[in-house]
């Protein structure tokens, strides 16, 4: 390769990671350093992002995809994408991220209520200024100090909700007179003993036994955060590192915990919706112990240094009631997080750093929306924008690319080759056109268009499934070699494809074989409803929600109404309902000989489908 040479890059893979990577390669300011080509499975972007376009223009989805309003980079990284692709507003209805992504902060929980029976505890999450991926300020929120502050703030508004909520419903439980909601106003102590003196006096005399008690306790912590991010924050950041004040923080936080659960106790045959305030107090109090206990504020390794520990566990180590940690609160972030190693739902898993770290950025670190839905599939609204703007940057993609192997060289040192089965071909050499035109919206179709195919009639009837893990039909071989057809690779292959494409890393490399064997793929499962009749008339009159914590084997449902004007039915449907899950792995599952596995568990799949529509689903509606 000369000096002046481009450096090939292959990047094998087309979902976030892989077309993130040949995003950043292909920025103009690098001139052309690298000239990139994207080496794809099948006929479309997206991986399990992906969604096609089938009969009536209907989006067809790998299961729900809804963003969060903490996911920064994914929002810098489509800002940056539109504003590239430069669609013309006055001829395109989906011309700038602003159209194809929106709002969604209405959002709920699924749980037994006292009744015994399913109830949904929903919540419209308020506009949290700014927007995901604008410039961060000074003030950086992602740091385990800024967290300390939000979850009081938060602890100190839901204990004011309670005791608004018992003076206006005259609910005085069994402890006398309600008590009215007073803010208590602190006098912030001058020097670092008066912050301990000041600790201690709230442990006496059982004032933490009362809500008013722990509006106090929290408008003092609140004010013990505030003094150690002011001027002075090193010296107290070095008093709060000495055992007797950060034993005094922890002894506050356990006598809160203690007077929130003795409330939980008493509300939990009375009402739901105040038990479900007293779980979150709960919760909350368990994990700002567990920062202070654990040193989380001065550890380097933030929450990373609690990973070895499983979320639940954790949080009953400091101090959580069971009835908490397994609320539907702590359910709906399990299911968020697909968190059941092997699909196995009665085996629920989360490390304690992860977990802690995503609730708090999550609810505290949003902007704009807590949640943001897409205008239409996430194939036409992030993948197609992608492929279409490094089309323009020059990137080359190479379709209908099954990785078989990557190659090392005799001595491990680098990779030698990529080993492709080609599964198609066009029918006279030219480049596959992937995109399909919906509604003036450029879209993935399902399924491949075989008219471009050289004998694709056949593959047709011979039903070739260019993405199944269990297909091996192939048209022809090609492998490429370093230095003639590469530099650098990017694999952007999932996880779960890393032991039979890359062998001979994994049994090389003791850093990879450690990742295959401790970061493990989950099997999913969804279905997709189109209905005749509009949600109110399902019994849903409520605005469109995402619910987590349902039962399973689906528990996630999210109303998709808004898609229905950009499907093309001849019939207009009603509403539109997709459900997900975790899928129970299995031996034949990894058995590539097994080509029979995908259709039974597709059946197997839609008889739960069936099954839960004819029995749990009117839970909901």
């Amino acid at each position: 390769m000369s000096d002046n040479a481009p450096i090939k890059v292959a990047v094998v893979g087309g979902g976030c990671a892989a077309i993130a990577a040949a995003f950043e390669l292909s920025r103009p300011q690098h001139r052309d350093r690298y000239e990139i080509t994207v080496y794809q499975l099948g006929w479309r972007l997206g991986g399990k992002g992906a969604s096609g376009r089938g009969p009536g223009g209907r989006i067809e989805e790998h299961g729900l995809h809804i963003w969060l309003g903490f996911y920064e980079n994914a929002f810098r990284l489509m800002r940056e994408c539109y504003a590239e692709l430069d669609r013309d507003p006055a001829k395109d209805r989906i011309a700038t991220w602003q159209d194809a992504f929106f709002p969604d902060p209405f959002v709920g929980m699924a749980d037994i209520g006292t009744d015994g029976r399913w109830l949904q505890w929903t919540a419209l999450f308020p506009d949290a200024g700014g927007l995901p991926g604008d410039p961060l300020t000074e003030a950086n929120p992602f740091t385990v100090r800024a967290y300390l502050g939000h979850t009081l703030s938060l602890l100190k508004t839901l204990v004011f909700d309670v005791q608004t909520h018992r003076v206006a419903g005259g609910d005085n439980g069994d402890d006398g007179p309600a008590e009215r909601r007073t803010e208590s106003k602190v006098d912030e102590p001058q020097t670092p003993e008066g912050i301990l003196a000041m600790l201690k006096r709230l442990t006496r005399y059982g004032r933490l036994g009362t809500t008013t008690g722990l509006i106090e306790a929290f408008a003092v912590l609140e004010m013990v955060m505030r003094v150690v991010s002011g001027p002075n924050e090193n010296a107290l950041l070095k008093l709060l590192q000495k055992n007797a004040v950060s034993q005094a923080i922890i002894e506050v936080l356990r006598d809160i915990a203690v007077g929130a659960r003795k409330e939980l106790e008493k509300r939990v045959v009375k009402n739901d919706q105040d038990r479900y305030v007293w779980e979150i107090i709960d919760l909350v109090v368990a994990i700002m112990v567990g920062i202070i206990r654990e040193g989380l504020v001065f550890d380097p390794r933030g929450f990373d240094a609690i990973n070895d520990k499983e979320c639940r566990e954790w949080l009953l180590e400091n101090g959580a009631s069971h009835r908490s940690v397994n609320s539907a609160f702590v359910r709906g972030l399990f299911d968020l997080a697909m968190a059941y190693p092997g699909g196995d739902v009665e085996r629920p898993a989360l490390a304690a750093g992860q977990a802690i770290r995503g609730s708090l950025r999550m609810f505290f670190t949003y902007r704009g929306s807590l949640f943001w839905k897409m205008a239409a599939g996430m194939g036409d609204i992030v993948f197609a924008p992608f492929y279409e703007v490094l089309k323009k940057r020059g990137v080359n993609f190479e379709f209908f690319h099954r990785l078989e192997n990557v190659g090392l060289a005799a001595d491990g040192s680098h990779v030698e080759s990529l080993q492709f089965d080609v599964q198609a071909t066009t029918k006279d050499g030219s480049e596959y056109q992937p995109l399909v035109d919906i509604k003036g919206l450029p879209c993935w179709p399902s399924r491949p268009d075989n008219e471009q195919l050289e004998n694709g009639d056949a593959r047709l009837q011979g039903r070739w499934q260019f993405e199944s893990f269990w297909d091996r039909n192939k048209v022809a071989e090609k492998t490429l070699r370093v230095t003639d057809d590469f530099d650098f690779v990017v694999l952007g292959v999932g996880i779960g494809a890393i032991p039979h494409v890359a062998g001979e890393l994994v049994s090389r490399d003791r850093r990879w074989r450690d990742m295959v064997e401790h970061v493990i793929s989950v099997p999913t499962q969804a279905f997709q409803v189109w209905m005749r009749e509009d949600m109110p008339s399902l019994g849903w009159s409520s605005p469109a929600p995402t619910i987590s914590a349902f039962t399973k084997p689906f528990d996630t449902w999210a109303d998709m109404r808004h898609l229905i004007d950009e499907e093309d039915w001849k019939e207009r449907p009603g509403s539109i309902a997709y459900f997900c899950s975790v899928l129970e792995d299995n031996d034949a599952a990894h058995d590539r000989a097994n080509n029979g596995y995908p259709e039974a568990i597709r059946e197997q799949v839609r008889a739960s489908a069936v099954d839960f529509l004819n029995q749990n689903v009117a839970e909901l509606w």
